[in-house]
């Protein structure tokens, strides 16, 4: 049911089809699913889960704008990796470090009620295990454990994609696709993060990394002894004055205020695995005008998609890693474009996209 104490439902749509809010007061789910697109086929996105900090009234006006936003990226997402799927997203608003399986069930039951048109799958806040159990009461669930037909962990793949689109995001600012040498400022090391520092570790790339998390600092420095220099604030991380910034925690990271300190720290790229990393339309300009290259995170951070629409086909994990290879030189052509249009490569990478999905219309359009 809809809370009518909450968000206007206009504000935030962008071309929506359907957005459902739905409450359980016997298992406590409060969750919010958003379908942007269903053109290329049913949309598929990722379920996050988050207390969210506007929680005030029960709407959860935050939780409400991100599920638009992210079903958004999502629809630009699928059609640029080439999957014959929309773009949709689901919140749980909800205390990640408790899930009560039966809460997670009655979300399953959510998503079979719209009988195919969402897909979900694993976002923040959301593990393997916990899409196993969602799967309990919804067929139209990926990013499930090998042991439940899935493919694993969707970071495994996430990252491979972040990697291939900072390689031809670096050709862009850099001048070449060769990041040995480079240092890379790795924000949030969780399970794409952490990935990413082993590939750049891997192609003698230097990295200064930044995560509150003990646990995942001392994990990384067993696995990777004496590669890692780690700072704890954003300000010590530019002192480092990377040429590449990667941003891979929550979204929003990017703010219009930040932009002037990563001119002045002389960063020539962004690029990263967090979603919506841009905090308003208006930083992509900025750094545009700044002369630093931002690699879109719809456009990078695709491997994860990927890797879990293969559940849909046959969960071959081989397969979907080479279909993430396209990441390169889907980047190259992006920011390409970019250059040869005179527009943002957010906006290169939408028009890419909107191409796309119009040509998988019949003619004179939907």
């Amino acid at each position: 049911m809809t809370d009518p104490s909450g968000p206007d439902p206009w504000v935030g749509f962008d071309g929506h089809e359907s957005v459902v809010v739905a409450q359980d007061e016997s298992t406590g789910l409060q969750a919010i699913i958003a379908l942007h697109s269903t053109v290329l086929g049913p949309a598929l996105g990722g379920v996050r889960m988050s207390t969210y900090a506007d929680t005030s009234s029960g709407a959860h006006a935050a939780a409400y704008a991100d599920a638009l936003r992210l079903s958004r990226a999502m629809t630009y997402k699928n059609a640029l990796a080439g999957l014959p799927h929309g773009g949709g997203k689901a919140v749980i608003v909800h205390d990640p470090s408790n899930k009560p399986p039966e809460l997670l069930r009655a979300f399953g039951e959510l998503v079979t009620s719209l009988g195919g048109r969402y897909v979900t799958a694993g976002d923040v806040g959301m593990r393997v295990q916990d899409m196993d159990v969602i799967s309990e009461t919804c067929r139209w669930t990926t990013g499930r454990s090998p042991e439940n037909g899935g493919v694993g962990d969707s970071g495994i793949l996430t990252s491979v994609g972040v990697h291939l689109g900072m390689r031809a995001g670096a050709e862009a600012a850099l001048g070449t696709a060769d990041l040995s040498g480079v240092t890379v400022g790795v924000i949030g090391t969780g399970k794409v993060g952490g990935r990413l520092i082993g590939h750049l570790i891997r192609d003698s790339a230097r990295v200064i990394a930044l995560d509150p998390s003990a646990a995942a600092r001392s994990s990384l420095d067993a696995e990777y002894p004496n590669a890692i220099t780690w700072v704890d604030s954003l300000a010590e991380l530019l002192a480092y004055r990377p040429q590449v910034l990667s941003p891979n925690a929550l979204g929003g990271a990017i703010s219009e205020a930040l932009v002037e300190d990563l001119a002045a720290a002389e960063v020539r790229l962004v690029c990263g695995g967090a979603n919506n990393q841009l905090a308003t339309d208006r930083v992509g300009d900025l750094l545009d005008h700044a002369g630093i290259v931002y690699a879109p995170d719809f456009c990078v951070n695709c491997g994860g998609v990927i890797q879990v629409a293969e559940e849909l086909t046959g969960a071959d994990l081989d397969r979907a890693r080479a279909t993430v290879e396209q990441v390169f030189d889907t980047t190259r052509s992006v920011l390409e474009r970019a250059r040869g249009e005179g527009i943002t490569p957010v906006r290169a990478a939408e028009r890419e996209a909107e191409a796309r999905i119009a040509a998988s219309l019949p003619q004179g359009g939907r």
